[in-house]
């Protein structure tokens, strides 16, 4: 005869072995539930009587606190850093939104091979906002070069 803990703590028994391992059966003692054989001192986990078996070990469960979900794509993060930028700071513009174009590619790559990863939309972010800041930056770079009329009357000014 054997006395056991049950999941509320409490005690139970004194049982026979047969509705101990009825109880294994039904999901309601596993390898963790404490078992006492009448008569013994102590109080040892069920996976160490042999005559029961191996019973199954219990679920753990989550505290709900913890989190399941994966970090967002690093190169996600900066390739919208870099779009923002692209669009906002000229003295570099094209030269940051080419990276940023290199590393939204790169996010949406490795977030199309593992989708447990977060941070597609960054990486679309970014990648729309790096090729506006391209498109700005060199429209302006191509009216820059373009030959300007009108300009002549003031070298011809003399002092």
């Amino acid at each position: 005869m054997y006395k056991i803990i049950g999941a509320d703590q409490r005690e139970y028994g004194p049982v026979s072995a047969d509705q101990i391992r009825q109880w294994i059966k039904e999901g309601r003692a596993n390898a963790t539930t404490l078992i006492q054989t009448e008569g013994t001192p102590g109080w040892r986990p069920l996976s160490a009587f042999p005559e029961f078996g191996t019973p199954p070990i219990a679920p753990t469960v989550q505290p709900p606190y913890a989190s399941t979900r994966s970090k967002t794509n690093g190169y996600a993060i900066a390739g919208l850093i870099l779009g923002l930028l692209s669009c906002t700071c000229p003295c570099a513009g094209c030269l940051v939104a080419v990276l940023g174009i290199i590393f939204s590619c790169i996010a949406l790559s490795q977030i199309s091979s593992s989708p447990a990863q977060e941070g597609k939309g960054m990486a679309i972010a970014g990648l729309v906002l790096s090729v506006c800041g391209l498109l700005i930056w060199s429209g302006f770079g191509l009216i820059s070069l373009l030959p300007h009329r009108g300009m002549h009357h003031y070298r011809n000014w003399n002092f």
